[in-house]
């Protein structure tokens, strides 16, 4: 088969999960991908399957979610519009199969970002900085064994996304030192800081426009790249009520559906 189509038939396969809410103990054999470049070029035939994506997620940031999942560093993914959600709203819980959720800080592009960007440069390109919550997901039974290359294709554990208030005044604020907290109803569920993130928010956004560069794309104005958690994950449920706290700056709040 060739490249492409074996990439087509992977997403479809994952997509094809993911619709239906079935999880596969792994992708078949002879189409699973074995290296991330592979990974990719599903990752880019599954954006053509679930519509429009206005940004990008990084999956293991931490060193302990890297060990987790047994992959050396962190993964890109895509953020669909599809699976979108604003603050105060009400997030569907029943095929949810990770059922975690992620304070995150996230960056909006006010510029695209060429390739060999400088750091200097590549910070300088953000419009924004806002709070987040993720609210990641897996397409496998057990995400934790099938390898960076399949998470790849599985959109790097990409799930629902909510994306809050902006913060003002952020620049020269040291993020990495930032306070996050986790409730769930109530009672707290986690804490961390930005440091969590590859040792600070923006060193993250850095390294994501370098990989996304050697895979042939670049960040674009307009884009959104949330960061990595920066908590341990919280478990979640049906009925939840969750709030993001971020110190200093404020929170993200939403429920999920019973």
């Amino acid at each position: 088969m060739r490249i492409d189509d074996v990439a087509a038939e992977v997403a479809e396969t994952v997509w094809s999960a993911w619709r239906s809410g079935e999880r596969m103990d792994a992708l078949p054999r002879r189409i699973r991908p074995t290296a991330v470049a592979a990974g990719w070029a599903a990752q880019r035939a599954l954006v053509e399957l679930a519509g429009p994506a206005y940004g990008w997620k990084i999956a293991a940031t931490a060193a302990a979610g890297q060990a987790h999942i047994g992959v050396s560093g962190p993964l890109p993914g895509p953020l669909f519009e599809r699976f979108r959600h604003e603050p105060g709203g009400v997030i569907p819980s029943g095929e949810l199969h990770m059922r975690v959720v992620e304070a995150e800080f996230a960056f909006r592009l006010g510029e695209d970002v060429p390739a060999g960007a400088s750091a200097e440069a590549i910070a300088a390109a953000v419009a924004a900085l806002h709070l987040a919550v993720e609210v990641p997901d897996s397409r496998f039974v057990d995400f934790a064994t099938v390898g960076g290359p399949s998470l790849v294709a599985d959109a790097a554990c990409a799930g629902f996304f909510v994306l809050g208030p902006e913060v003002p005044d952020w620049r020269g604020a040291d993020l990495a030192a930032r306070a996050t907290r986790i409730e769930v109803n109530g009672e707290t569920a986690a804490v961390g800081r930005g440091d969590a993130v590859l040792g600070s928010p923006v060193t993250a956004l850095t390294w994501l426009a370098r990989e996304l560069s050697g895979l042939g794309r670049d960040l674009r104005a307009g884009e959104v790249v949330t960061t990595g958690t920066t908590t341990p994950p919280p478990a979640i449920g049906p009925g939840d009520e969750v709030r993001a706290h971020f110190e200093g700056y404020g929170e993200v709040g939403f429920s999920f559906a019973r």
